[in-house]
């Protein structure tokens, strides 16, 4: 059974529409009715004071009076009332004698006939108006005496039927509502024009579509983990979530809203990566404390409205591709220390084939304590279990690139020192990226070596790399932190993370990391040193 589909509720648009249109009927309804009635009421007025004027007119004529006294005065008078009709335009005018009947009025059958109307206050001497239905209808009309020595000696009424007076008003009225069609007119075609862009900007929706879209949008907001950030035209933020303000580090939402990206005290590259007009897709940049992924998408719409920025935290993805980076170079050294091995191997059966024993025993005592002697070496400088295997696999991919890689003798790290708040991934990711940093630098250079120094004193522990490679420009001391810098070409990974990951782990232990010439043996190169403070644990180990 198919079930009729209800109407759906009229647009935004469509509803504001219907009702400016209302709205400005009903005011153009109301100005013409005020404007009929108040002219309607001036063209009365008019038409009292025109009657009274004619009325008074006639009374002081003294031709008037003359015709009054003669024997027949409707001979002389009833001429004279039609031109006064027909000059000053009203409808009659009845000249009567002090009892009210008349000698003129424009038919002729009423002459003779008594008048119709008051005429008590004008036979004591006074004017006055009214609107009566007399013989020819509704009028308004002015009743005078004719005085003579203080006496009334004769009426005089003028008059204009109530007719005459619509027939005036009429003309008016249909100016008015020309004019009043016209502005509806007008207003209708205004509120079409902009109901229209508004119905664009609300893509046809209704109020309650408008609402719950809202509701679902802050609903949804609120609910992704990942960063997100809106920017104006004028970069400014719009819109930014929870997430975002997390990984931002920024304030609160009502602190940030309105603020340019410039004044949000975020890292120069993230910042200009936000104010870029140009699309930027998985972008890698870091804060004092994470590691984001960065997405920006203009707004566009004929002109640039805004653009909108996703975050996405891969600090500890970052930290075990570290880790992972670090595992596939112990498996390379591994493979190669195998193949050395075997190789060795080879050289004792072949010593015991040829009846040599005792230069094969000789030789393979001589390479198990030079092994062993390396062994002791870093496990006796380096007794923390993490970093002394860590040590030992970068010291076996040195020597596969041919560096040599030293634990000075100054060294000391025993087991057990270290606070809970120092994890040894922290400590990976800022001696391993050193280290290979320094291998890098030294590779290819005379009598390569990298010269690895770790220690704790009663308050910080200082982790020193050294290296024989070209040194660092003193312009470019602080730049060699920053995300993306390198001296070297960059590879299929990119470079210029490994430093700016040690100075974000530095710096959220509040340590200091500095980079100055290597003066060891003469030989130039760089040294770059870490302190971090020793915090009292506030646990017990982990």
């Amino acid at each position: 059974m198919r079930f009729p589909s209800l109407p759906r509720p009229r647009s935004l648009a469509g509803q504001l529409f219907a009702m400016q249109a209302v709205l400005i009927a009903v005011v153009v309804a109301g100005y013409a009715l005020f404007t009929y009635v108040g002219d309607r009421r001036q063209a009365e007025d008019a038409a009292v004071r025109q009657v009274t004027a004619v009325a008074r007119s006639i009374a002081d004529a003294p031709s008037v009076r003359s015709a009054i006294h003669t024997s027949r005065p409707t001979t002389a008078l009833e001429p004279y009332a039609l031109q006064v009709m027909r000059d000053a335009d009203v409808d009659f005018v009845t000249i009567m004698n002090p009892e009210g009947i008349r000698w003129t009025h424009p038919d002729r059958r009423q002459i003779g006939k008594r008048f119709l109307g008051r005429i008590d206050p004008a036979l004591h001497g006074h004017t006055f108006t009214e609107t009566y239905t007399g013989t020819l209808g509704p009028s308004v009309r002015a009743v005078t005496p004719v005085e003579e020595n203080g006496r009334v000696i004769g009426l005089v009424s003028a008059g204009i039927k109530v007719e005459a007076i619509s027939a005036r008003v009429q003309g008016q009225v249909t100016a008015l509502l020309g004019v009043a069609g016209a502005t509806l007119l007008l207003g209708a075609v205004a509120t079409y024009v902009v109901n229209a862009r508004l119905r664009r900007h609300t893509h046809g929706m209704n109020a309650t579509e408008l609402s719950r879209m809202h509701d679902y949008h802050q609903a949804a907001l609120h609910a992704v983990r990942e960063g997100l950030l809106m920017l104006d035209g004028q970069y400014r933020v719009a819109l930014i979530n929870d997430g975002g303000r997390e990984l931002l580090g920024v304030g609160p939402e009502d602190d940030t809203i309105g603020r340019s990206v410039a004044d949000l005290g975020l890292p120069a590259p993230l910042t200009g990566a936000l104010l870029s007009s140009q699309p930027r897709v998985d972008e890698v940049h870091l804060t004092a404390s994470r590691v984001l992924v960065v997405n920006t998408s203009p707004v566009s719409g004929g002109e640039r409205r805004g653009t909108v920025v996703t975050l996405r935290d891969v600090t500890e993805l970052q930290s075990l591709m570290g880790e992972l980076d670090s595992e596939r170079g112990f498996t390379q050294a591994l493979r190669s220390q195998a193949h050395e091995a075997a190789n060795r191997l080879h050289t004792v059966v072949s010593l015991i084939e040829l009846g040599r024993a005792e230069e094969a025993v000789e030789f393979a005592t001589a390479e198990l304590e030079l092994a062993q002697a390396l062994t002791d070496q870093v496990v006796a400088a380096v007794s923390e279990p993490v970093l002394a295997a860590l040590l030992l696999g970068k010291t076996a991919q040195a020597n596969e690139r041919g560096v040599e890689l030293v634990v000075s003798s100054d060294s000391r790290l025993d087991d057990g020192l270290l606070p809970d708040d120092l994890s040894a991934r922290d400590l990976v990711t800022i001696l391993g990226n050193l280290i290979d940093n320094a291998v890098d630098a030294a590779q290819g250079s005379v009598r390569a070596r990298v010269t690895v120094t770790a220690y704790a004193s009663d308050t910080e522990v200082v982790l020193r790399v050294a290296d024989t490679g070209p040194g660092v420009d003193p312009a470019h001391a602080d730049l060699v932190f920053q995300r993306g810098f390198s001296t070297k070409p960059a590879g299929p990974g990119g470079r210029g993370l490994g430093l700016a990951l040690v100075r974000q782990a530095v710096t959220r232990h509040e340590g200091t990391l500095t980079v100055a010439e290597s003066d060891e043996d003469g030989e130039g190169g760089a040294v770059f040193e870490v302190r971090l403070p020793l915090h009292a644990p506030t646990g017990g180990s982990r």
